[in-house]
């Protein structure tokens, strides 16, 4: 199941992806001379039967803030953390390589992607740190886990 819902911003309300990306654009054109991040996140959340994963496009203006963007994906309770925890970083996988596409069509160059994964050290997750991290440096992205993941353990989660 691919990620092909609404996005949504805090002050633009709901978002077709082509609006979120003309918002990227638009505020990497507006001050070219600064310096951006661009950082896809991913958390979830599991109920009963359900996962809900909340995807985050974070554009950060680096020492000026940033903005973001986000996206709720509802599929069935996976069997486990592990399984849960690879859809996460599969999710945020998918929309980085569709954001980076996306802007390589449009001829937006220059700009590297970095992806946050809500695993870390310590905790449940610590077994999962290196395979999940060896996937995303093997497909060729930066990665940052907790507690430096910020667009995955705070901004996604936030709408979790």
């Amino acid at each position: 199941m691919g990620q092909t819902g609404m996005f949504h911003n805090p002050t633009l309300g709901p978002m077709t992806y082509d609006q979120v990306l003309d918002q990227v654009i638009d505020m990497l054109h507006a001050k070219p001379e600064e310096k951006y991040e661009l950082i896809v996140g991913t958390d979830s959340q599991a109920y009963h039967d359900l996962a809900e994963y909340v995807s985050a496009i974070v554009v950060h203006r680096i020492g000026k803030g940033g903005r973001y963007f986000w996206q709720r994906v509802r599929e069935r309770k996976p069997m486990s953390l592990r399984e849960r925890i690879w859809r996460e970083a599969w999710l945020s996988y998918e929309m980085a390589q569709r954001l980076i596409q996306s802007l390589q069509e449009r001829e937006v160059l220059g700009y590297s992607l970095e992806i946050h994964v809500d695993v870390g050290r310590n905790g449940h997750t610590r077994n999962l740190v290196e395979e999940v991290v060896g996937m995303i440096i093997g497909s060729g992205f930066h990665v940052k886990t907790k507690p430096e993941a910020y667009a995955a353990s705070t901004v996604a989660d936030k709408h979790t």
